[in-house]
């Protein structure tokens, strides 16, 4: 991490539960300027989500001055996500339902975190400020993002704002 990184405010968001205004209007009143989508991939499915699928997030970003960033390597891999869905199957739950993450899952993700988290400060632009980690779960419990906000915090002081618009 570099000293420039040390003032980044961290904050976390999910696409479930917002509309497109809503979740640029969000970013906004968190001055957010860094928007790091940590999915492995960056599609979501039906119209109701359209705007968080890349190409429109990206440009609605782009309008806003928001510089994006995908962390593919800091995604769950699909083994560690497929440890996550037998979980649910265990609990009953549907992945839009769930919320919190398998013990399994968390564990297998901060070593991820640990692994690769360099890339998240090779890839920030140098005048980063207000980062969002993004991903889609409505709940950050539910999702990896709250595992590497809390690991930002743990291991580098970066303290975690918390999940905007929750």
């Amino acid at each position: 991490m570099s000293e420039a990184h040390g003032n980044l405010k961290v904050f976390t968001i999910g696409a479930y539960g917002f509309d497109e205004l809503g979740f640029l209007q969000a970013l906004r009143e968190k001055n957010i300027d860094t928007f790091c989508d940590i999915r492995l991939r960056r599609g979501m499915r039906g119209a109701r989500y359209a705007w968080a699928n890349s190409a429109r997030l990206q440009e609605n970003l782009r309008r806003l001055g928001i510089a994006y960033v995908h962390l593919k390597e800091l995604a769950p891999t699909r083994e560690i996500r497929q440890k996550q869905k037998d979980e649910d199957e265990r609990w009953g739950v549907s992945k839009r339902e769930r919320t919190r993450l398998g013990e399994v899952f968390s564990d297998l993700y901060t070593r991820l975190c640990g692994d690769n988290i360099e890339t998240f400060f090779d890839r920030l632009p140098p005048a980063a400020r207000n980062v969002v980690l993004f991903c889609v779960e409505k709940e950050p419990e539910a999702c990896h993002r709250s595992i590497m906000a809390r690991y930002l915090q743990d291991h580098f002081n970066l303290p975690w704002q918390g999940d905007i618009g929750r």
